[in-house]
């Protein structure tokens, strides 16, 4: 339905990859509201095109611009000139940001950051300007910590946001730890998902063993995959029936795969990057096995619950505010090369109950986020902007999340 009172919305992206699991709430949300009859506005550096959430916001006659793009200067050429001089590259990106809101002044900017301090040189040209905006955070890691001359403009950023949307109690409570403040208007939102609501997926065939699927960007250093090939090599997990198939994209994926062939491994295989999660995935594979170090709530945790699926992951963020370990999944203390094992041989020991445990998580999942999330958010932006209200069940103030895992 059409809005009888339209409102111009600016979306603004600090990815500078070309897309990932940390845009699609933005992406689909600014698809929902053009949907609606708003005026909607795109600002992401390195802004793909050929993405299917960009071509619906094109077709929706949204205004984009790629705040990586120099006129007639070809990408790749501005690619190297980015390379040999990242302060220059990050300048353009502000400038490029700076004249299209000065000249557009939209009613409310929102902010998505792929962590939780990574957008803060882009509000501050939101704080200049004087332009309103919120924030999406999602991800928040003991890993990464501004430093001490970035977190004064860090608390500004959060100080002076209308809202900070976090996906997980953890990330913001950690950011609030790493700011030294309380974030004030903080709320935890969902991110959309790639599985059906309305049933789980048939339990797969037992026959050629068990299947384990490790999702992810092939990021080492923060999704842990080197962990759980040490994991795979040792005696035990070599000689019982479970495969582990790798399945992402990355520019770590030759340096993961040749680590498989020098350990010697045959029970992984690298599949590469599937669009279709369910069928892809989760119509061949009975578990998650996510050995990860740093995330938000990750996707593919929902999407593993919401299929009817067993997850196996780490104690990392907002894994195990969803999955309850014994019950929907298994939770490893620690991400660590021990704390994986052991919980990949708890679940080992109770393999013959993976179908009601998935059962179970899919059931529990479905109480934990909306049918629609992008929607949800949708209703989110134009209550701040005045321009609607917001369902209950759209999101909850952080406080009602910690109340409820009380």
């Amino acid at each position: 339905m059409k809005s009888a009172d339209p409102r111009h919305i600016a979306f603004v992206s600090c990815n500078e990859t070309h897309w990932g699991g940390s845009e699609e709430l933005w992406g689909a949300a600014a698809a929902e509201l053009a949907q609606r009859g708003h005026r909607i506005s795109v600002a992401k550096p390195n802004l793909p095109k050929g993405e299917p959430a960009i071509k619906r916001l094109h077709d929706a006659k949204c205004k984009l611009h790629d705040l990586a793009k120099f006129p007639l200067l070809p990408k790749k050429l501005y690619g190297v000139f980015s390379l040999i001089s990242r302060a220059a590259g990050l300048s353009w990106q502000l400038v490029r940001l700076d004249v299209a809101l000065r000249f557009s002044r939209p009613d409310l900017v929102i902010l998505s950051q792929g962590g939780n301090w990574d957008g803060f040189l882009y509000a501050g040209v939101l704080r200049r300007l004087g332009i309103p905006y919120a924030l999406i955070c999602q991800k928040a890691t003991e890993l990464y910590w501004p430093s001490d001359w970035m977190r004064a403009r860090c608390k500004a950023m959060y100080a002076e946001a209308q809202g900070a949307y976090f996906v997980s109690r953890h990330n913001h409570r950690l950011t609030e730890e790493q700011m030294g403040m309380a974030i004030p208007n903080a709320e935890v939102v969902r991110n959309p998902f790639l599985t059906a609501w309305d049933a789980p997926l048939p339990w797969p065939k037992v026959g050629d063993g068990l299947k384990l699927a490790c999702v992810g960007r092939f990021f080492p250093m923060e999704k842990g995959q080197d962990m759980l090939l040490r994991v795979m090599a040792l005696p035990k997990w070599r000689e019982r029936d479970v495969h582990v198939s790798f399945f992402g994209a990355g520019d770590r994926a030759e340096g993961l795969k040749e680590m498989a062939a020098f350990h010697g491994l045959d029970n992984v295989t690298f599949p590469g990057f599937v669009r279709n999660v369910p069928g892809g995935i989760w119509a061949q594979h009975h578990a998650l096995i996510l050995p990860t170090r740093a995330e938000g709530l990750p996707l593919v945790v929902v999407e593993t619950m919401m299929a009817g699926r067993v997850t196996i992951t780490t104690d990392v963020a907002g894994s195990a505010e969803v999955c309850t370990d014994g019950e929907t999944g298994f939770i490893a203390a620690a991400p660590t090369e021990a704390a994986i094992d052991e919980a990949m041989e708890r679940a080992w020991a109770a393999r013959a109950d993976w179908p009601a445990i998935g059962a179970a998580a899919a059931a529990s999942i479905r109480t934990q986020v909306p049918p629609c999330p992008a929607s949800a958010f949708a209703d989110i932006v134009l209550r701040l902007v005045g321009g609607g209200t917001v369902p209950a069940e759209a999101a909850q103030p952080v406080a009602a999340f910690a109340k409820a895992a009380e």
